[in-house]
């Protein structure tokens, strides 16, 4: 995560440090200089650098769509190859700056987004020593997952934790959620699978579930419908049902959200009480046990 200079000194060695910083380490001299540019967006060049960046990505991006359409790919065909080599070069060009301006570059090379950006020009390289692998240019489309480390920008980062911290505290109650829709799916499954049965296409068990998973979200593709009277009224209560259970989720991380928002509001007392356990956190003030596992909590932090 971009955060701050860290590698430098002044104000921003004071700043809360760089998780990138941390893991891959900052190279020294003119190499250092070019760390501040590509991994910090703090700065008039980091933050101008990113732009460029994402700009790229989504110019990319747009290349690859294109190019898939026939009417557009036959005709402008040496136009998009041109553009296509550009962008890979350019972003060959961005890899091996990352590789070489981080003190550990294996680190980088084998983390998430190494991987991502590893892979976001390898197709071509491969289409061109490897005859017949054009199918693998389709890979060129993660580089849109690289824009996900452009949100990370000071501009972005607030809510990013923010969103971040609420998925993380809310993930036992979706757990639960899923599980209960999990069983749901399989008592309703079952019993169209005995209502309707193989003569109107319920084969088996699994493919019954795959017609409710498909009902409840209000899909509908309709390769498999109900024949029976019954039936259709089963599938017609599955739609009412699939209704709400689509709210649920929603709900969780908003209510979330909004703790959180609260508990900011009202001093860091609670947000600080975080569970060892589970690491669950935003508990009040005279809690001793966790909301979310039951766990023992620390102690109340004492009051100035």
């Amino acid at each position: 995560m971009k955060a701050g200079r860290n590698g430098g000194a002044g104000a921003g060695a004071a700043r809360r440090p760089d998780k990138a910083l941390l893991r891959y380490g900052r190279a020294d001299g003119w190499r250092g200089r070019m760390y501040d540019l590509i991994f910090l967006s703090d700065s008039p060049s980091g933050r101008r650098f990113d732009i460029v960046l994402i700009a790229a990505i989504l110019l990319s991006i747009l290349v690859v769509v294109l190019e898939s359409v026939p009417a557009i790919g036959v005709r402008y065909a040496p136009t998009m190859r041109v553009l296509e080599w550009f962008f890979t070069l350019l972003f060959s060009a961005e890899y091996l700056a990352r590789l070489l301006c981080v003190r550990h570059p294996l680190r980088y090379a084998t983390s998430f987004f190494g991987l991502v950006d590893l892979l976001s020009v390898l197709p071509t390289y491969i289409s061109l020593l490897v005859p017949g692998s054009q199918a693998l240019l389709d890979i060129r489309i993660l580089r849109l997952l690289r824009v996900f480390r452009i949100f990370k920008l000071t501009l972005y980062i607030e809510e990013y934790t923010r969103l971040g911290e609420a998925l993380a505290a809310s993930r036992r109650k979706i757990m639960v959620f899923l599980s209960v829709v999990l069983m749901v799916v399989l008592i309703m499954g079952t019993v169209m699978y005995v209502v309707e049965g193989p003569a109107h296409g319920y084969t088996s068990i699994p493919t019954a579930m795959y017609w409710a998973i498909v009902t409840m979200t209000t899909v509908g593709y309709g390769d498999i419908t109900p024949h029976t009277t019954l039936g259709k009224g089963i599938a017609s209560f599955m739609m009412l049902l699939g209704w709400g259970i689509l709210a649920v989720p929603t709900g969780i991380v908003t209510a979330e959200m909004t703790a959180r928002r609260v508990d900011r509001r009202h001093g860091p007392a609670r947000l600080e009480r975080a569970c060892a356990a589970c690491g669950s956190s935003g508990h009040e003030a005279g809690a001793h046990f966790c909301k979310d596992c039951g766990a023992e909590l620390p102690a109340a932090p004492a009051r100035r």
